[in-house]
């Protein structure tokens, strides 16, 4: 079966010139005629001939790809790919999205086995969005956005996490909660996940609120999961009356599990997320959240990886982007009682004090 790519004899014969010659336009090498310039290069336009990456790199030992490792194409990662796109735009480079679909939770360490395979054939450099940082002994430069773990000498971009958690639970506080949940991640994933319950944590210390760990939960990465722990969260004796998740996908999933259960938002439970995707604004009541800036951090880590591949050094080696709060409608005051679930034996808060 014939491949439809269009070859380079195939440009040679429309242009009435040499394979040699084609090369030499193609590799913009000196020796050839304006004419046939312009002949070649119009029988390229004409066909549509693209040169395989592959063949380009054994050439050139450059590709002029980057490519981009997500374990899934979900809002998160669609966002830092917006501005990883508008980096790229007038460099030269193309952009290459390459994603397992895998669950994270079973592939730890997967973008190292794609990275060996990639690295040097089909992309000059990459930019990973994926639970583990580069090494340092990667053959090219690698940036990481938000990591898992990883080396200290890595190059990588994050949000300011432990602030952008405190402001959240400083606003539920202001608003008169003191039982405040925190749904996060399993113990083993994102450093900005541990540092997002670090700043809940020591926003509930300065307020003099006492950490209960009854009220910590680990979302999990799938809905259903999501749904679990916010359904054991709701039915406590004691439950919350409002719910700081980590991200929100999270945040969004508890608003609808509250719904199921008989709850309404805000009015009887206070939720927030973290990251302010696009789908915040879509629920209904609107999500108050914890901006991270990210179109911005895709477009860092690609300017910050073309830095290294022209052979500069980054401004930072760990570049950290501010957070801050979007207020919208799924926070209120605490309700002075607790509405809870039938049959979940809820009891009757404390009055919340008045906001200050």
């Amino acid at each position: 079966m014939r491949s439809n790519r269009v070859t380079i004899r195939e440009v040679a014969a429309q242009a009435g010139v040499s394979v040699a010659t084609v090369s030499k336009v193609l590799n913009e090498r000196h020796g050839v005629a304006r004419s046939t310039l312009e002949r070649v290069r119009a029988a390229i336009d004409e066909l549509g001939y693209e040169s395989s990456i592959v063949a380009r790199s054994l050439r050139n030992h450059r590709t002029n790809v980057i490519g981009i490792l997500v374990w899934a194409i979900e809002p998160y990662s669609a966002e830092l790919l917006k501005g990883a796109a508008r980096a790229l735009r007038g460099t030269g480079y193309e952009l290459v999205v390459y994603s397992t679909g895998a669950d994270p939770a079973g592939r730890i360490g997967w973008e190292r086995r794609y990275l060996s395979r990639l690295l040097g054939t089909l992309i000059d450099g990459a930019v990973l969005v994926t639970p583990t940082a580069p090494t340092g002994q990667e053959a090219s430069p690698v940036v990481a956005v938000d990591p898992h773990t990883g080396e200290d000498g890595a190059w990588t971009v994050q949000a300011d996490n432990v602030h952008g958690a405190r402001l959240a639970v400083e606003h539920l506080l202001g608003l008169g909660h003191r039982r405040i949940a925190f749904l996060g991640r399993p113990p083993r994933d994102l450093v900005s996940g541990k540092q997002r319950e670090e700043g809940y944590r020591s926003a509930l210390a300065a307020a003099g609120v006492p950490f209960d760990p009854e009220l910590v939960r680990n979302a999990g990465y799938h809905e259903s999961e999501s749904a679990d722990a916010v359904r054991s969260l709701l039915t406590l004796p004691h439950r919350p009356t409002a719910v700081f998740a980590a991200n929100d996908v999270t945040a969004i999933n508890t608003m609808e599990t509250a719904l199921t259960l008989g709850m309404r938002v805000p009015d009887d439970l206070s939720v927030i997320g973290f990251d302010n995707v696009p789908e915040s604004t879509a629920v209904e009541p609107a999500l108050t959240t914890v901006e991270q800036p990210l179109q911005l951090m895709g477009q860092r880590a690609v300017e910050m990886l073309l830095d290294l591949l022209a052979g500069r050094s980054p401004a930072e080696r760990q570049l950290t982007l501010p957070t801050r709060l979007v207020r919208r409608a799924s926070c209120a005051a605490a309700p002075t009682r607790v509405r809870g679930v039938i049959g979940s034996g809820a009891q009757p808060e404390d009055p919340a004090p008045t906001p200050s």
